[in-house]
């Protein structure tokens, strides 16, 4: 089990509502740290342990203001911010179609959740890491975005393509600032997002097509995300971290 040390450190997490997010905030509370949960879903019971050092905040962030508005209860809360998850997105099986037909009122939705909403994430939190001195962001991309599908959702590949070259773009903006910025790519996981994975024979069919043979753990991409934050990782940034089990070798 990897351990990491995150007393007196502040982590920013959105989608800390269940799946992924929560995995990883639950991670850095676990090694010490206190946490910013951001999430449109209600707050799952088992932050309570954590007292003072986990401040979950429920709302949309899309909406600039209320981003805004978490940070700074953060803050005034933590007193300021060293790490930051972008990890909320959403899958619209269904809805989330080819490009050539698919509604594009949906293609806007789905670009203000996986792209704008990390803009405005990242526009609030950078100038407190700079006050700081420095700090860390990863940005969960997809590897959906660097293959084809049989059964396309455009926009939500095209997003998390957009996710990727803006993570290498802010990398490069702010090395000078000491803040880093990695992107990691997760592989099929078993999270909330994947609910059409309804049984374990399901979930085992879909692992049999992954070289390691089994679908990713929420727990595999928050050591993943725990080891980019941590100083382990303090001369890494710019880097697309893709977690997959081996899927991309096929």
């Amino acid at each position: 089990m990897l351990t990491f040390d995150f007393r007196d450190k502040t982590a920013v997490v959105t989608g800390a509502g269940g799946g992924m997010g929560e995995a990883i905030a639950t991670a850095i509370l676990e090694a010490g740290g206190k946490v910013l949960m951001l999430d449109v879903k209600q707050e799952p019971e088992g932050y309570a342990r954590f007292g003072e050092r986990a401040l979950y905040v429920q709302g949309d962030i899309r909406d600039e203001a209320h981003v805004n508005g978490a940070v700074e209860r953060a803050l005034s809360w933590f007193g300021g911010i060293d790490y930051l998850a972008n990890v909320a997105g959403v899958l619209w099986f269904g809805r989330d179609k080819s490009a050539l037909e698919m509604d594009l009122g949906i293609w806007d939705e789905v670009f203000a959740i996986n792209l704008k909403a990390m803009v405005h994430m990242v526009r609030a939190v950078v100038p407190h890491m700079k006050a700081r001195g420095g700090g860390a962001m990863v940005h969960f991309s997809s590897v959906q975005c660097l293959r084809g599908d049989p059964i396309p959702q455009d926009a939500y590949s095209a997003s998390k393509a957009a996710v990727g070259a803006l993570s290498r773009s802010l990398a490069m903006q702010l090395a000078a600032h000491n803040i880093r910025s990695n992107a990691i790519y997760p592989g099929p996981t078993h999270s909330p997002m994947q609910a059409r994975w309804d049984t374990e024979e399901k979930v085992a069919a879909v692992g049999s097509h992954i070289p390691l043979g089994r679908v990713g753990r929420p727990e595999d991409l928050a050591n993943a995300t725990l080891f980019l934050l941590s100083d382990g990782a303090s001369y890494i940034t710019g880097i697309d971290l893709i977690v997959d089990g081996g899927l991309l070798l096929k």
